[in-house]
């Protein structure tokens, strides 16, 4: 009796078993269109930001020239590294560098120019100034020191100009549509207004 209950026993444990074999669920599949998850955060990282465009000129005062100095009596030259705003005596003369600028890369004439004043310290033991004004690299006629001893002219000035942004638009772009809408509006009312001999013929 005791066996036959054991094995009635064994026989409801392994039943038991194949039922919550068969009720336990399989895992769905995913989709196929699924989208792919998102990336971490190092992987975002990864990816460099675009550089802000710069939106205003280098101030003045960040400006940095180089003039070029000259003693035509015994053939020595200096490079004068300078701010607007420095003032540097060499001997028995002085700079002062007031201000510097160069033309924007989207200019058609390049210049390098630089307004600079000129002291001299005379045999009378007095300072004259002997020029003030502004001086190019590109074109030294425009001005120069008039001086029997020195010769200063710029070498270069040490600045940024705003960059073209997505919203630049060029000039001739604008130019172009423009004029030829007036010639077509032009064009358009010469073809309304009567000719000299249509209107003779209509007073007749």
């Amino acid at each position: 009796m005791a066996g036959v209950a054991a094995g009635a026993w064994q026989a409801a444990v392994a039943l038991q078993a194949e039922n919550a074999t068969e009720a336990a669920p399989t895992p769905p599949a995913p989709p196929a269109d699924t989208p792919p998850a998102e990336p971490s955060a190092p992987d975002r990282a990864a990816t460099p930001a675009a550089p802000p465009l710069t939106r205003t000129a280098t101030p003045m005062k960040a400006r940095v020239a180089v003039l070029g100095l000259l003693n035509k009596r015994n053939g020595i030259a200096h490079d004068l590294r300078m701010h607007p705003g420095d003032a540097v005596r060499v001997g028995d003369v002085i700079v002062r560098l007031r201000a510097c600028e160069t033309t924007a890369p989207w200019e058609p004439e390049k210049l390098t120019g630089a307004f600079v004043q000129v002291d001299v310290h005379g045999r009378d033991d007095k300072w004259r100034r002997v020029f003030s004004g502004w001086l190019f690299k590109e074109s030294p006629s425009l001005n120069v020191v008039e001086h029997p001893v020195y010769d200063i002219w710029p070498k270069s000035c040490e600045m940024k100009h705003p960059e073209t942004g997505p919203d630049t638009v060029s000039a001739a772009s604008l130019s172009a549509p423009s004029a030829s809408r007036s010639s077509a509006k032009k064009s358009a009312e010469e073809a309304d207004e009567p000719t000299p001999s249509a209107a003779s013929s209509n007073a007749t």
